[in-house]
């Protein structure tokens, strides 16, 4: 099965630090793959390379087993790349409406639109149509989002990434802070984002949350992949062990129980 979104041999250095070292990564349609390493293991560099970022150094990405240029943030947008970001990039005092279509807002018909005119009926229109589908509770679509729980402001980034992700969206630590219930609701709506056909990727510290919704695994350490697992069979204390180099794991993007 060709991957969806694929890296090939990346290699990022700052000066004479290799943060990267060739390595391969790939997130396939349809799953929830996790992103894991302990700090330093270039967890972050790989992710802002694959949403644009920041530029490679040497390198392939293919999407759809086509060789792409991720030139921008903007460029990772436009071919269906998304972001959620750990601080949610929300502005406080929009509401959830406003919100989902910050920089892609809706203006009205005829004069009214070149004056400018957003069309606000058919921006909450339709976010409130993505919220419903995708089942968050978030039911007031103007109440200021800096009023809102944890919880519900993390639904509202993932159904903004949601809105204008056909491809991939990337995850950053979307249940770190929150309570046990909330972070129940999160990764429901993590594991209901993948179900639409959307490659997800889920960067986490938190072993048992992986374990609970990825699909699969991939393990960076120091600069390189170190390891792959189907999430069904994968414990914490593999994980664990080849992030931390205990785990006896051959430094070839290949573990126990590899896709």
């Amino acid at each position: 099965m060709t991957a969806l979104l694929e890296a090939i041999g990346i290699c990022k250095n700052y000066g004479h630090v290799e943060v990267l070292r060739e390595v391969d990564f790939a997130v396939n349609a349809g799953e929830v793959t996790a992103l894991i390493g302990d700090n330093g293991a270039g967890k972050s560099t790989l992710v802002k390379i694959l949403s644009g970022t920041i530029p490679l150094d040497r390198g392939t990405i293919l999407l759809d087993g086509k060789p792409i240029t991720m030139s921008s943030p903007t460029a990772a947008r436009d071919l269906g790349i998304e972001t959620v970001y750990q601080d949610l990039a929300l502005a406080p005092e929009l509401g959830p409406a406003e919100n989902t279509f910050a920089g892609r807002e809706i203006l009205k018909s005829g004069i009214l639109g070149k004056l400018g005119v957003l069309d606000k009926k058919a921006m909450r229109q339709q976010a409130g149509e993505a919220f419903t589908s995708m089942g968050t509770d978030v039911k007031d679509l103007d109440a200021p989002v800096g009023a809102l729980s944890g919880g519900q402001k993390q639904s509202v980034a993932i159904c903004r990434s949601v809105m204008w992700a056909d491809k991939v969206i990337f995850m950053d630590e979307p249940t770190a802070a929150l309570g046990v219930r909330q972070t129940g609701k999160v990764l429901e709506l993590v594991r209901r984002v993948a179900d639409r056909g959307v490659g997800v990727v889920l960067i986490s510290h938190n072993m048992p949350e992986v374990l609970e919704v990825a699909d699969s695994i991939q393990v960076l350490r120091l600069g390189r992949r170190v390891a792959q697992y189907r999430g069904a069979d994968a414990t914490v204390e593999m994980l664990v062990g080849a992030m931390t180099g205990a785990l006896d794991v051959a430094n070839t993007g290949t573990g126990a129980g590899a896709p």
